[in-house]
């Protein structure tokens, strides 16, 4: 039984991750993947050397960027191009599923439904608006997905009062951690952070979302009383979002903070970098479903400080594995900080109970038995 995957980029940051390995579960359970994504990247080139079909097509992701006329219209003509594409792939392959990763895939859905496959959807996004957008995505749901899945209970409860007919079914992420459990960075990894520094690492793809200015004015204000801290950024930004990576490089250099400020940009030992981190920090802007990256840092022994924003609520535990601010609250996301700063015991003892948390709540084999019983109940479905 072949299956097509639609992925929303080809890079390897959360939902790409997630794609991985539920690829993983479903080649283990006897299926043939094919990939098909917008752009060559660094996902594309993982899984040819897992020996999975991987095919280039534009597929018109949905962006926010793209949510006006001119932008709509070229939405549209891209999603003709992806549905003949598709067309000629299905000929060669007799697909009998189709599988769309994240909603910024909507060509899969309706396509899907037109050659009568069963279609999943696997939901990682929030979408506050625009109303008409996200009234839409709601309507196409209903119409072609009996059982999406959704990354968090945030996410169902944002979506379950849009639908009518689907029913979502949470599944939480979950990743390998071994990488993360080892906990032992490369001795050249952050040369240049001497080795008492206190590390404060935020690690996000730079959108409007993800809060890098938000972080930046914490460390503006942290780094003016305690210079023993310095703040990490990793990652690099959606394509069109440049001009945020330009307003953060400004932000450091007018505010005198290249001293405790490293911008890193896109990195692939994140594994290392966790390890050298002393406090983690995600201070998302707008809701985010369930960032994988947390799951990372706790693995890695790392104390959180995220906003209360979609499914963080759901990982850091109050108090316990780490601290939940409102969000853009720069008074209670320094206050939190601070605590951790002062307090090295606590940055040990949350650090261990968010290991332990993570590994308990959203393990990897619980996460791909999840996928394997959503996927046979929607075939039995079909």
């Amino acid at each position: 039984m072949t299956v097509l995957f639609l992925n929303s980029s080809s890079d390897l940051y959360g939902s790409s991750r997630i794609l991985v390995e539920v690829v993983k579960t479903y080649r283990e359970a006897g299926f043939t993947p094919v990939v098909v994504m917008s752009e060559p990247g660094p996902l594309q080139t993982y899984f040819l050397e897992l020996g999975i079909a991987v095919e280039i097509q534009n597929l018109g992701i949905l962006r926010r960027k793209y949510v006006n006329f001119a932008g709509l219209m070229n939405r549209l003509k891209k999603n003709y191009q992806a549905y003949r594409f598709l067309d000629k792939l299905h000929e060669r392959y007799q697909f009998e599923l189709v599988y769309s990763n994240t909603l910024a895939v909507v060509v899969g859905a309706q396509w899907a439904k037109w050659n009568k496959l069963p279609h999943i959807w696997h939901i990682h996004e929030i979408l506050l608006g625009p109303a008409p957008l996200v009234a839409l995505l709601g309507r196409l749901l209903d119409r072609t997905t009996p059982s999406p899945i959704v990354v968090s209970e945030a996410v169902r409860s944002h979506w379950k009062d849009r639908l009518k007919t689907a029913n979502p079914k949470v599944i939480h992420n979950g990743i390998p951690y071994e990488e993360f459990l080892q906990n032992s960075a490369q001795a050249n990894t952050m040369a240049e952070i001497p080795i008492d520094k206190i590390v404060i690492t935020m690690v996000g793809r730079i959108n409007p979302g993800k809060g890098q200015l938000f972080f930046l004015e914490m460390a503006k204000r942290i780094s003016a009383t305690y210079p023993q801290c310095h703040f990490l950024l990793v990652g690099d930004p959606y394509p069109g979002y440049e001009s945020i990576e330009e307003e953060m490089l400004a932000f450091i250099e007018q505010n005198q903070l290249g001293h405790a400020v490293s911008n890193l940009g896109f990195r692939e030992d994140i594994p290392a970098i966790l390890s050298r981190t002393d406090i983690f920090v995600l201070p998302s802007i707008l809701p985010d479903s369930l960032p994988t990256v947390i799951l990372e840092a706790m693995a890695a022994s790392c104390p959180v400080v995220a906003t209360q924003s979609g499914g963080a609520v759901e990982m850091v535990k109050e108090g316990e594995t780490g601290y939940l601010i409102p969000i853009n609250d720069i008074e209670e996301g320094v206050n939190a900080l601070i605590k951790l700063i002062l307090d090295p015991e606590l940055r040990q003892t949350f650090g261990e109970a968010g290991k332990e948390y993570v590994l308990e709540h959203f393990g990897l084999e619980s996460f791909r038995e999840n996928i394997k019983d959503h996927l046979w109940q929607q075939l039995r479905k079909s």
